[in-house]
């Protein structure tokens, strides 16, 4: 896909990128968004470029597509004074936790948000490297991320063959798995929120990190920041 040129940024934009907030970084580590100075640092990192990527086109809708890292975001924000003054500094003006969302001028139509594909498209044509993992947030389930599940009372399993399957409220099969775990499958159905590791059964870190990724992916959970 052929994306337009993004225009160039001021220098002061671009500057943004060497602004170092440590009271962000321990905010992070606090609120366990980060298990680590260096993941609280990438996931910054990722907040200010996010930042100035969004200065390159004000004609199209940004998405954040990371929980994470708009959560990072959130809690740069809630030291109002310091963010304010980041944003004066580098762009003249507030950014809004709400990336431009309107249609493009003349458009005459409702705004068409961003691809993921496109978003990345952009990401590496201006920093000029692969979009990291840290925008990937199913590359970040670990044993220790927080999960929510919206849909209580929406989910329920059956045996069948030997294996366990998820159903969703019309009865559908949603996925299969392994009896060995039916238990850990039976508790996210029924758990609002849970860290990955607190899955019950004989399953390994690995296993209950291998089917949490699934469940996300087929947009069953929800990743906490």
């Amino acid at each position: 896909m052929n994306l337009p040129a993004s225009p160039p940024l001021a220098a002061s934009a671009l500057d943004a990128l060497d602004y170092e907030a440590p009271f962000v970084i321990d905010k992070l580590l606090k609120n366990r968004i980060a298990d680590s100075p260096e993941e609280a640092g990438r996931l910054f990192t990722e907040v200010k470029r996010f930042i100035v990527l969004v200065q390159t086109d004000d004609n199209v809708p940004w998405e954040m597509y990371s929980a994470r890292v708009d959560e990072a975001w959130h809690q740069f924000i809630l030291f109002t004074a310091e963010y304010m003054e980041f944003c004066d500094r580098y762009f003249g003006k507030y950014m809004s936790h709400s990336p431009h969302s309107s249609p493009a001028p003349g458009s005459g139509g409702a705004a068409v948000p961003m691809s993921f594909g496109e978003f990345r498209s952009r990401y590496e044509a201006l920093f000029q490297e692969a979009l990291p993992d840290t925008w990937y947030d199913a590359k970040n389930i670990t044993p220790a991320r927080r999960m929510f599940n919206d849909g209580i009372g929406d989910l329920s399993v059956r045996d069948k063959g030997g294996m366990v399957e998820l159903l969703d409220d019309s009865g559908d099969v949603v996925m299969a798995v392994n009896s060995l775990a039916r238990d850990a499958l039976e508790f996210t159905c029924r758990t609002g929120a849970f860290h990955v590791r607190e899955l019950p059964g004989a399953l390994t870190d690995e296993e209950r990190t291998a089917l949490v990724t699934v469940l996300f992916e087929c947009g069953l959970l929800r990743l906490s920041a």
